[in-house]
C-alpha cells in the first residue's frame, strides 16, 4: 500500500480525518502545513505576510517533492490551496492515491464562522468568499483525485469508512 493523500478545501476535515484514519490504518499522519512551518520555523501566517504567496506555493511544491523521495504508507494532508498548482497536481498523483474531501459551502461555513485564525473569514461576507473559492478550486482537486468523498451531512465514522474501503 502507498500513501493515502487527503485534499479538499480549508474545513472539509483533512487533519481529523487524516488522525482517525491513521489509527484505523496503522499509519502516521503528515500535515504539508506543519511540515513547512517546522522547516520555516514560523507560521504560515508569518510566511504569507514576510515572503507572499507565490513563496509559500514554491515551499508547498518543494514539500511534495521530498515526501516523494522519503515517505510510503502514510497518510498526507495537504493545505487546502496546494492542489491549485498543476505541477503539484502530478506530484500528488506520484505521492499516492489522493482523496478529496468534499464539502459544500454551507457546511465549510458552519465549521469555521467562529475561527479568527483564517484569514479568509475575516471581513465582510465569508460565505460568500469561501463559495468563490470553492468553485474556482474544485476543478482543480476533482483532476487531482483518485476518489471523491462528499463530507456533507456525514459522521466521521461514515467518512471514514468511504475512505477504508477504496483505500487499494
Amino acid at each position: 500500500m502507498g500513501n493515502v493523500i487527503l485534499i479538499g478545501f480549508m474545513g472539509c476535515g483533512k487533519t481529523t480525518v487524516g488522525l482517525k484514519l491513521s489509527y484505523r490504518l496503522w499509519r502516521t499522519v503528515i500535515d504539508t502545513d506543519k511540515e513547512i512551518e517546522k522547516e520555516e520555523q514560523r507560521t504560515i501566517s508569518d510566511i504569507f505576510a514576510a515572503e507572499g504567496e507565490a513563496y509559500f506555493r514554491d515551499r508547498e511544491t518543494a514539500c511534495l517533492r521530498k515526501l516523494i523521495e522519503s515517505t510510503n504508507n502514510q497518510i498526507i494532508s495537504v493545505g487546502g490551496g496546494l492542489p491549485v498548482r498543476e505541477e503539484n497536481r502530478r506530484l500528488l498523483r506520484k505521492l499516492g492515491q489522493v482523496f478529496y474531501l468534499c464539502a459544500r459551502g454551507e457546511t465549510i461555513y458552519g465549521r469555521l464562522k467562529d475561527d479568527t485564525t483564517r484569514p479568509l473569514l475575516q471581513g465582510d461576507d465569508p460565505l460568500t468568499k469561501i463559495e468563490t473559492l470553492l468553485k474556482e478550486r474544485d476543478p482543480y482537486y476533482r483532476e487531482a483525485a483518485d476518489v471523491v468523498v462528499s463530507v456533507d451531512d456525514k459522521s466521521f465514522e461514515q467518512i471514514l469508512d468511504e475512505i477504508e474501503k477504496n483505500v487499494k
